[in-house]
């Protein structure tokens, strides 16, 4: 954008610049600009530095002119060519600039500070003036604008209009009526961005209001209603919209969070987004209503530890206590949106069994396992560094670090477990794997830096998800796909078993595939039917977007491959975890060194003992996650160290419970009590993320760094790692921040060397199915059971209800009717939900993985692709007959 300052004519000034083609060239307060063609009046002001007071208007959303805030005075060229005034002020915020327009703001017309003075004074008329009461106090635009643009005492005398308040649209988000200036940005981003009508306008008039739809507190029911609005079947639709893709019965049947069966409730993932750019106080969280004022608050930079997006946030604490999360500014990741996962689930941090000094466990002499009890960091470093001694003495000791980690603390457990422990037996993934997923990452994830990023995936003209449920396991990846969808360049594909309610959202082709049979649909793409899909993955910038459930299919990462390799499209890989493409850089796998760096290559181990200052490191490639459980289980190895891992998140968490209560020696490093502290020998506390600076490792392969929020004595896992290192004699050298970044980032950058191979894994042979049987399929929902949820009662309620989905054929094949109970059993246990029938894929039954009631894993102890009995709660009737998947 050019800016000259216009001077008055015969001045002797030089002339304006030519306008570019595609620039306009018009003047506000009496400065001459040019900007693109179709910016709008207030953008072009807010790049010249000139504030127009607002209200409605949000750079992400589309124009709406709803409250009018921001008038201004308008000369334009006429048919004639001459300038001449509009009649009437217009709002900037919908008004595109056009050549030789003079635009005069508050600032140089008086008419336009009277307007604007005469809107702020009408939506005063009804607004509270409970300011002090109010959790926007403080940081409320009305408040600033009231100031700046509204009279100093008001001439309204009349009696304010009031409401029943709070409503609780959710469990999460309540609404004051009586607050809202209806400037429509809550309904527009649930519209436009999250496409969750699950709040919109309602009524007409004076008495139009904003809110969830409930016709007995909105005054729809009875004498209220409008009949000419009623459809002759009794429901009542508006604004030409319909929630959940229903109309909404009047009075008594309006549905609610508690009768509905749906499995999707009144809610939205992406609700919390509405609190914070409500421009007043009408939309409050209720967690953090009434807890504190915005000038109480220390505000730090974060980032999220949900998923691998690696999401800007903002932490407000006061105190030493978080009391709410906000999304910070980040144009090439979030933009300013937030998951409401990534927003209120923060509690875990501070919950009441958060371990807090090192616990060892007492050894009677002939060596049965006693109590935990509390130690010195001294005592409990030396128990742990002689146990782990004696353990790798025995056979040896697997590390598990989990995904959880941020980069710095993955390195500490790779470098720890080769340099102290001399062993590459070291697997992040607590989740199904396979050794066709390490190839996979070994040859198309580690060491390839920033590949595809979030403005690829809103660019990309073809998006094929493979085993990836963007809205559950990568919530602002959906966002961006949705924005690419919304403006009419993006399509979206996916291969999975149904179309779940984010694709429809997307408004995505679902390429249909029973658990297992996603190689077989991979590899059709190009041909027959699905010739013109692959025609499109071979435009440029078409993109395959791989999710980890691949992993645990066999050939699927390797079909993937060839897909991209036949196309040309760029394949990205987003797991759910937000440390696990970082610990993939750092080399906390079996067959990885840092950066990509293949273990079984000499050079690449050359290399790395180089940096570490060590003669030489173990050459065999390791075991994986499920080998050392295994391993650990019957003896071969002697110990293991532990990380932030969740015994319900592994593949068979019953093995693994067994194989941590028969392991020689456990050492766990956890924030919070768990299940590995429960059976370890020494367990030593870490510091959560609001608590230590870090780093994180976006599925984009993107750096996120973050500050620490609150000051604590926790020290980070790499710090406590390099203190038992210590007291084994070794020195790793990862004290400090600043001490791993020196040591990591010569490793970490990109590998020069040769790759590890693709990997060329067939398909396996889909599972025959038997009458009353059908092939598990299984995902996790964003809001579920996990344990960093734990402590948010107000989240938990707007979690999608737990329910068994099977086709209308699987459904009457097992005599299961639609909302009936329906059981779900394995040898190992069973799980009974409502059934619903959804139009899916045949002899397949999909549950939620891990939501209250669906344990699967744990339950079942089968993963997807796995044959199950189904059949009505009584149980099914399974007979040796045997009919094709």
């Amino acid at each position: 954008m050019t800016v000259t300052a216009a001077k008055p004519a015969g001045s002797g000034a030089t002339p304006p610049p030519e306008p570019k083609p595609d620039g306009v060239t018009f003047t506000i307060d009496g400065i001459e600009t040019t900007v693109p063609k179709g910016t709008l009046v207030i953008r072009a002001a807010e790049q010249l530095g000139i504030q127009i007071p607002r209200f409605c208007d949000h750079p992400l959303l589309a124009p709406a002119g709803a409250c009018r805030q921001c008038l201004v005075e308008v000369w334009a060229p006429g048919r004639d060519g001459k300038v001449a005034k509009m009649p009437k002020p217009q709002a900037s915020c919908t008004l595109t600039a056009t050549p030789g327009m003079d635009v005069r703001t508050q600032r140089t017309s008086a008419e336009a500070d009277k307007a604007q003075h005469g809107v702020m004074e009408l939506l005063l008329i009804n607004h509270p003036l409970d300011c002090p009461v109010c959790d926007k106090g403080g940081e409320c635009p009305l408040q600033n604008q009231a100031m700046s643009n509204g009279r100093s005492q008001t001439r309204f005398v009349d009696v304010k209009r009031t409401f029943p308040k709070p409503i609780a649209v959710s469990t999460e988000i309540l609404l004051d009526r009586e607050r809202c200036i209806l400037c429509q940005r809550c309904t527009r981003f649930s519209r436009e961005i999250a496409g969750d009508p699950f709040i919109d306008l309602q009524k007409r008039g004076a008495m139009q209001q904003i809110g969830r739809f409930d016709a007995d507190v909105l005054g729809f029911a009875g004498a209220g209603v409008d009949r000419e609005d009623a459809a002759s079947d009794g429901t009542l639709a508006f604004d030409d919209r319909v929630f959940l893709g229903a109309d909404i019965p009047v009075g008594p049947a309006a549905p609610t969070v508690d009768d509905d069966r749906s499995g999707s409730p009144f809610a939205s993932y992406f609700s919390g987004n509405t609190v914070q750019i409500c421009p007043v106080g009408a939309l409050t969280g209720a967690a953090y209503r009434f807890r504190a004022r915005p000038f109480d608050l220390v505000s730090t930079p974060g980032v999220a530890e949900h998923d691998s997006s690696g999401a800007a946030i903002r932490v407000d604490h006061r105190r030493g206590v978080v009391l709410r999360r906000l999304a910070g500014e980040d144009p090439e990741v979030n933009e300013e949106w937030l998951t409401d996962k990534d927003r209120f689930a923060f509690t875990w941090q501070s919950a009441a069994d958060r371990i807090t000094t090192p616990l060892v466990r007492d050894r009677a002499a002939d060596g049965t396992r006693g109590e935990l009890h509390p130690a010195s960091w001294a005592e409990a470093l030396e128990v742990a560094a002689h146990g782990l001694e004696q353990a790798r003495a025995a056979g040896g000791v697997g590390v598990l670090p989990g995904g959880r980690l941020t980069v710095e603390d993955a390195y500490a457990y790779g470098k720890f477990a080769r340099v102290v422990l001399g062993t590459n037996d070291v697997d992040l993934r607590a989740r199904p794997h396979s050794d066709e997923e390490l190839a996979f990452l070994g040859h198309a994830v580690a060491g390839t830096g920033l590949g595809v990023t979030f403005r690829d995936l809103e660019a990309a003209p073809t998006v094929l998800l493979a085993g990836l449920e963007a809205e559950e396991e990568a919530g602002v990846v959906f966002l961006r796909l949705r924005k690419g969808v919304v403006a009419g360049r993006t399509r979206v594909h996916a291969v999975a078993p149904l179309a779940s309610r984010g694709l429809e959202r997307l408004d995505g082709t679902l390429l249909r595939a029973a658990p297992g049979t996603e190689p077989e649909v991979l590899d059709a793409i190009g041909s027959g039917e699905l010739a013109d899909l692959g025609a499109a993955l071979g435009a440029a910038g078409a993109l395959v977007l791989v999710g980890e459930r691949l992993a645990a299919v066999p050939g699927a990462l390797s079909a993937v491959l060839r897909l991209a390799e036949r196309t040309g499209a760029r394949v990205a890989w987003i797991p759910r975890r937000a440390g696990e493409r970082g610990g993939v850089e750092a080399g906390a796998l079996p067959t990885l060194l840092p950066g990509g760096r293949p273990v079984a290559d000499a050079a690449a181990r050359v290399d790395v003992a180089a940096a570490w200052d060590v003669e030489h490191l173990p050459t065999e490639p390791g075991r994986d996650t499920a080998a050392i459980l295994a391993a650990a289980a019957d003896g071969t190895l002697g110990g293991l160290l532990v990380g932030g891992v969740d015994v319900r998140d592994l593949p068979d968490p019953a093995a693994a419970r067994a194989a941590l209560a028969a392991t020689g020696f456990v050492v766990s490093l956890e924030v919070r009590a768990s299940e590995v502290t429960a059976l370890a020998d020494v367990v030593l506390p870490v510091a959560p993320p609001v608590e230590r600076p870090g780093t994180f490792v976006s599925w984009e392969g993107r750096v996120r760094p973050f500050p620490q929020a609150l000051t604590s004595t926790a020290m980070p896992d790499h710090r406590v790692l390099d203190a038992l290192a210590d007291a084994l004699g070794v020195t790793l050298g990862l004290r400090t921040l600043a001490e791993v970044h020196a040591d990591a980032d010569p490793l970490t950058g990109e590998w020069d060397g040769a790759r590890v191979a693709a990997p060329d894994v067939a398909a396996a042979e889909p599972p025959a199915v038997a009458p009353g049987h059908a092939v598990l399929a299984s995902w996790h929902q964003l809001l579920d059971a996990g344990r960093l949820q734990d402590g948010e009662p107000f989240l938990a309620g707007t979690a999608k209800r737990p329910v068994a989905r099977l086709s209308p054929a699987t459904a009457a094949a097992a005599g299961v009717p639609d909302g009936a109970l329906v059981t779900v059993a394995t040898d190992a246990g069973s799980i009974t939900l409502p059934a619903v029938v959804t139009d899916m894929a045949d002899h397949v039954v999909w549950l939620p993985t891990a939501s209250a009631g669906s344990q699967v894993r744990d339950a079942l102890r089968a993963v997807p692709g796995d044959p199950v009995r189904v059949g009505p709660a009584a149980g099914p009737d399974a007979t040796d007959e045997e009919v094709p998947a």
